[in-house]
């Protein structure tokens, strides 16, 4: 590669990132999968970064992909270069006082009463609230966005501190024309051979489409939902079921649609997610508030 002006080499933090994600899962594939991108997205990433070093980090193999000379240099000091980061901002919002701090939650969460606790616990500081997608919980955190995510697992957690609240059963959301709307209860048996609405996380898809089955066999091939109201129209329109948490009933507005007990199926976990190295007194003391608030 060519050599490049000097202040071509100024670092987009993001893209170190996905250096390093690639570079420890050792695959495009599984890293696009942690880091919730598209994978020809990362790619175009990592060459973006390998452009602006002026050297290539890292080989495609037919295994996945392996570093190279100057990747295998760069490696540990991407990696410090972001525990530095990390270290720089809380330590200097620490110094700062309470300033911003900023509560996320996913899905049909309400954080209302723990937000409300925490502003009048600290009126000095500027409490805020901001809606994510569950794929979007690991990366807030890291790139501070926010400093407390109440979500629903399963979602990446290295580097966080997670902490459960609660379980949530896990309910079929099914057309009320359907052949099982009615009944007071189901198990996997009687659904087992139509598809589910799929998600583009691997993980999240697999808890959510009860995925490996049982007698071993893939769960059937559905549509892909990029936002509760995608996995709502979906199941309306006949094209797939869905599993969601029990409280959708408090949300589902829809007369076409009606929920059901699953019987013999795992609950989901709702819990309170914050960056690991990040024990400010406000974040230490919204754990507690959100125990309090949140917890049934």
């Amino acid at each position: 590669m060519p050599d490049l002006p000097a202040h071509s080499t100024d670092l987009d933090l993001r893209l170190v990132r996905y250096f390093t994600a690639v570079a420890e899962h050792g695959s495009f594939h599984r890293a696009a999968d942690a880091l919730h991108v598209a994978q020809p997205s990362l790619s175009r990433q990592i060459q973006r970064l390998e452009e602006r070093m002026g050297a290539r980090l890292l080989q495609r193999t037919q295994q996945g992909s392996r570093l190279t000379e100057a990747g295998r240099v760069f490696l540990p000091q991407a990696q410090e270069l972001l525990r530095s980061v990390q270290q720089a901002v809380a330590t200097t919002r620490a110094a700062a006082g309470p300033g911003e701090f900023t509560i996320g939650y996913t899905g049909d969460l309400i954080v209302t009463s723990a937000v409300r606790e925490i502003r009048a616990r600290h009126p000095e500081a500027d409490v805020r609230t901001l809606h994510l997608m569950v794929g979007q919980v690991q990366g807030a955190l890291l790139d501070h966005r926010v400093d407390a995510v109440l979500a629903r697992e399963p979602f990446p957690t290295e580097r966080l501190r997670v902490t459960a609240l609660y379980d949530e059963p896990r309910v079929l959301v099914v057309p009320t024309r359907h052949r099982l709307a009615g009944r007071p209860s189901v198990t996997l048996a009687d659904f087992a051979g139509e598809p589910l609405v799929r998600y583009a996380d691997t993980v999240y898809d697999a808890f959510w489409c009860l995925a490996p089955r049982p007698d071993g066999l893939p769960a059937p091939t559905g549509p892909l939902a990029g936002t509760a109201a995608d996995k709502l129209e979906l199941v309306a329109g006949g094209q797939a079921l869905a599993l969601a948490p029990a409280s959708v009933e408090n949300v589902l507005l829809r007369r076409d649609l009606t929920t059901l007990p699953v019987e013999g199926i795992g609950p989901c976990r709702v819990v309170l997610a914050t960056r690991a190295n990040d024990h400010r007194p406000l974040v230490d003391d919204f754990f507690g508030v959100a125990v309090h608030c949140l917890r049934r």
